[in-house]
C-alpha cells in the first residue's frame, strides 16, 4: 500500500499570453500509489504534466521529488531526476533494436567506449521486472506490436531509475487483452513502490487500476481523494462544474425506410461478404475487437479501400466503388485517426470544415472568404466548438473540439449517411455526452448513422441496433435491447465458423 510522498506539486501556475492554463494547482503522489489525473480536454492536465516533465517552466509554485526540491530545466533533466513519461503517441526509433531504444541517451561507457555487457544486464533486468522476459533485446522495434512497443517505452523509463511514472491515455490503441496486461504491469510497478500518475477519460479504467484521484477544471484543482470514497457521477460533476443527470442523453427518433443497403461487400482482407441495411433515422452500432474489420467495413463503404466484390445502394440506387461517387450519394466518413487522416492539423477550422464542399463559397474561380467564415461560425456554434475563431489552426484545439469539427465537416458536406469510426475516442466525458446528443438529433432529422465503437456501454445506450464483427465477418445484428456486454463479447471472441449475416 502507499507510503511516503514521492512527488508533490504545490501552487503551480502557468499563463500563456492571455490564457491562464494553470492556477494554483497542487497534487501529490505517494510511493506505491496510482493517482488518476482527471479532467476534460483543456482542463490543464497536459500543461501540468509538461511542467512536471520540464517541458514548461511554471510561473509560480514549487515541486519536490523524493523529498528534495525539484525544478527541471528540460525533459532530459527531469528524466535523469527520476520522472518517466509514457505518452499516448510513443516516441521510439523503429529502426533501432529494443535494447538501443531502452538505453538511448543513457548508454553506459567505459573509458569512452560503450559498455555493452552492462547495458544488456540493465535491459534484461527492467524487461524481467515488466514480466516480459521473452522480449528479445535485439529485436527491431518496427517488428513489434503497439502494445509491446509501449512496454519498451516503459522499460526506457525504468532504465532511467524513474521514481514517478506518468501514463498519458495509454490504452487508446490497445486491444482488451493488451489493456489487461498493461494494467497488470502497472499494478506490479505500484507494488514495487513506484508512484504512478494515470491520465484517462475512461472512468471504468480508472476504477480498475487507480487508488486515488485528482480533478482539474479550467486550470484549477477542484477535487481529490480516495477513489473508493467517490462515485462516478460526483467525479463527472467535478470535471464539468455541474451535475450531469445523464451521461448518455437519448433524443427520441424513429427509424424509417431503408436508406443504405449493402450486399456481400468484401475487401482485400475485411470485410468478408458483409450485408447490412441502414434505415433513415437509425443509429446502427458495430462492436468487435480491434482488428475485427469494423474500420475496414467503413472504409470499403466509403470506397477508400479496394472493394473485391459486393454492391452498395443508396435509396435503392447502386453506387459505384469510388469515393467521389459515395460522397455525391450522401455518405460521409469521420475517421478514427483524426490527427493523421481525418483532419489537416496545420490548417484552419474553416479550411477543414469546408474542404469537401467549397462550391457555395466560390464565384468565377475565387473563394469568398467572408461568406465562408460566417457559415463556419454558424457550424461552430451549432456543435459548440470552443475556439478563438474559424481561423484558428486545428492542431491548437483539444481532441474533443477537433472531433466536433470532423463531424461538422461531413454535415456541411450534406451527408445523409454518417459513418462514424470511434468518434468519442480520447475525448472527455462532457464532450462525449454532447456527441451522443448530436447523434440522436441527427437521427431525429432523418439521417442514418453507422457507429463503430470499442466502448460497449455507449453502444448499448445510444444505438437502436448493434452488429458484432469478428475476423472480418459481420456475425450478428439485433436490437440493442437484446444485447448485453457479455453477449457482445462472446460473439466478438468466438472462433467458430459463423457465416455472414444480413443486418
Amino acid at each position: 500500500m502507499s507510503g511516503t510522498d514521492l512527488l508533490t506539486m504545490s501552487g503551480i501556475s502557468k499563463r500563456f499570453g492571455a490564457t491562464q492554463a494553470l492556477k494554483d494547482v497542487s497534487l501529490s503522489v505517494r510511493a506505491g500509489e496510482v493517482l488518476a489525473l482527471i479532467g476534460e480536454n483543456g482542463a490543464g492536465k497536459s500543461t501540468l504534466m509538461k511542467v512536471l516533465s520540464g517541458a514548461h517552466q511554471p510561473d509560480s509554485g514549487s515541486m519536490q521529488l523524493a523529498g528534495q526540491p525539484y525544478s527541471p530545466a528540460g525533459p532530459h533533466e527531469a528524466r535523469m531526476a527520476g520522472v518517466g513519461m509514457i505518452y499516448q503517441e510513443l516516441n521510439l526509433a523503429p529502426e533501432m533494436s529494443v535494447e538501443d531504444n531502452i538505453m538511448l541517451g543513457q548508454e553506459p561507457s567505459w573509458y569512452g567506449l560503450r559498455d555493452r555487457k552492462t547495458q544488456r544486464l540493465k535491459v534484461r533486468k527492467v524487461l524481467d521486472l515488466l514480466g516480459h522476459p521473452d522480449l528479445q533485446p535485439n529485436t527491431p522495434v518496427a517488428k513489434l506490436s503497439i502494445a509491446v512497443r509501449q512496454l519498451v517505452e516503459i522499460a526506457r523509463a525504468l532504465a532511467s531509475d524513474s521514481k514517478v511514472l506518468v501514463f498519458d491515455e495509454p490504452t487508446s490503441s490497445l486491444t482488451r487483452q493488451d489493456v489487461d496486461h498493461l494494467f497488470a504491469v502497472i499494478r506490479k510497478l505500484r507494488d514495487a513502490g513506484y508512484g504512478i500518475v494515470y491520465i484517462s477519460h475512461f472512468l471504468e479504467e480508472i476504477r480498475q487500476v487507480c487508488d486515488s484521484y485528482a480533478v482539474l477544471r479550467d486550470g484549477h484543482s477542484v477535487g481529490s481523494g480516495r477513489l473508493a470514497d467517490v462515485s462516478d457521477s460526483e467525479i463527472v460533476s467535478l470535471m464539468v462544474g455541474r451535475g450531469v443527470a445523464n451521461l448518455f442523453p437519448v433524443v427520441p427518433h424513429t427509424p424509417g425506410e431503408p436508406l443504405l443497403t449493402v450486399t456481400t461487400l468484401s475487401g482485400t482482407r475485411a470485410p468478408v461478404a458483409a450485408s447490412l441495411e441502414l434505415r433513415r433515422g437509425e443509429i446502427l452500432g458495430l462492436a468487435g475487437l480491434i482488428g475485427a474489420g469494423r474500420t475496414e467495413l467503413l472504409r470499403c463503404l466509403f470506397a477508400l479501400d479496394p472493394v473485391r466484390k459486393g454492391e452498395v445502394k443508396v435509396a435503392g440506387i447502386e453506387i459505384e466503388h469510388k469515393t467521389q461517387s459515395r460522397m455525391h450519394a450522401g455518405l460521409g466518413l469521420v475517421s478514427e485517426d483524426r490527427k493523421e487522416e481525418g483532419l489537416a492539423q496545420n490548417q484552419s477550422i474553416a479550411d477543414n470544415l469546408t474542404i469537401s464542399r467549397l462550391q457555395p463559397y466560390t464565384r468565377v474561380g475565387f473563394l469568398r472568404l467572408g461568406q465562408r467564415r460566417s457559415e463556419v461560425g454558424r457550424w461552430m456554434q451549432r456543435l459548440q466548438v470552443k475556439a478563438a475563431s474559424p481561423d484558428q489552426t486545428i492542431g491548437q484545439l483539444s481532441g474533443g473540439n477537433q472531433q466536433k469539427v470532423a463531424i461538422a465537416r461531413v454535415l456541411h458536406q450534406q451527408a445523409d449517411i454518417l459513418l462514424l469510426d470511434e468518434p468519442t475516442r480520447g475525448i472527455d466525458v462532457g464532450t462525449k455526452a454532447e456527441i451522443y446528443k448530436l447523434m440522436g438529433e441527427l437521427a431525429a432529422e432523418g439521417k442514418a448513422v453507422l457507429f463503430v465503437s470499442s466502448f460497449l456501454p455507449e453502444l448499448l445506450a445510444v444505438c437502436d441496433r448493434i452488429g458484432v464483427m469478428s475476423d472480418g465477418i459481420l456475425r450478428d445484428v439485433r436490437p440493442a435491447s437484446e444485447w448485453t456486454e457479455e453477449s457482445i463479447m462472446s460473439v466478438a471472441v468466438a472462433k467458430t465458423d459463423h457465416t455472414p449475416v444480413s443486418a
